[in-house]
């Protein structure tokens, strides 16, 4: 059975646990080839916010990893098939060169291949707050085709640390992807109302 490739690029935005769980996620997924790209900065964030076991532990779930100037490796280059990309976190650096076409290194070259060769591209956007530039570029290439999935933490399933809140963004990130695999993140199934209450069935969990 052929293995589902995934490119993981790692920017120096806040958030580097993410990645990591990501990796550690589909590490565990015999059907999924993990190919990791990290830039200079990446690996700075990795240390300071994760510790300097976290490249490490990082490095050993890929099968394969890049440099970040190396814009002749396989993944620049739509005639080498994947399943999808994932920028986790992504700078906004990386978007608006990504937005613009700007391919000068390795994580924007393959998030630039895999818009044009129409793949899944999930770009977990890290800044806040955000200035009318930066919603440009979001809107821009979502028009593009990419799926921008800022972290932003869910509470309706009541995480009890940091680590679960983590490893839910890690899960729906993933899932974006759309692999052919069960759903990795808890879904939703309604809002569990008071016996004899009958309004307000199936409702979601936002409130307006």
């Amino acid at each position: 059975m052929s293995r589902h490739r995934i490119v993981l690029g790692i920017t120096g935005a806040s958030g580097a646990a993410i990645p990591l769980r990501i990796a550690e996620r589909l590490a565990r997924i015999e059907e999924v080839e993990l190919h990791l790209v990290l830039s200079p900065s990446a690996h700075r964030t990795l240390a300071h916010e994760v510790g300097g076991h976290a490249l490490l532990r990082l490095l050993e779930k890929a099968d394969r990893t890049y440099d970040h100037g190396d814009i002749g490796a396989a993944i620049a280059s739509g005639s080498f098939p994947t399943a999808g990309m994932i920028v986790a976190p992504c700078s906004m650096r990386t978007l608006a060169a990504i937005t613009n076409g700007l391919a000068d290194n390795l994580i924007v070259r393959a998030a630039d291949v895999h818009l044009k060769e129409r793949r899944r591209l999930v770009l977990m956007a890290r800044e806040t707050p955000l200035h009318l530039g930066h919603l440009r570029n979001m809107c821009a290439v979502t028009e593009m085709g990419a799926i921008v999935m800022p972290p932003v933490p869910a509470f309706y399933h009541r995480p009890d640390s940091v680590e679960a809140i983590v490893d839910h963004l890690a899960a729906r990130a993933i899932d974006l992807l759309a692999l052919p695999i069960a759903p990795l993140a808890v879904a939703w199934q309604g809002e569990v109302q008071p016996k004899g209450n009958a309004c307000n069935k199936g409702s979601a969990p936002n409130i307006a």
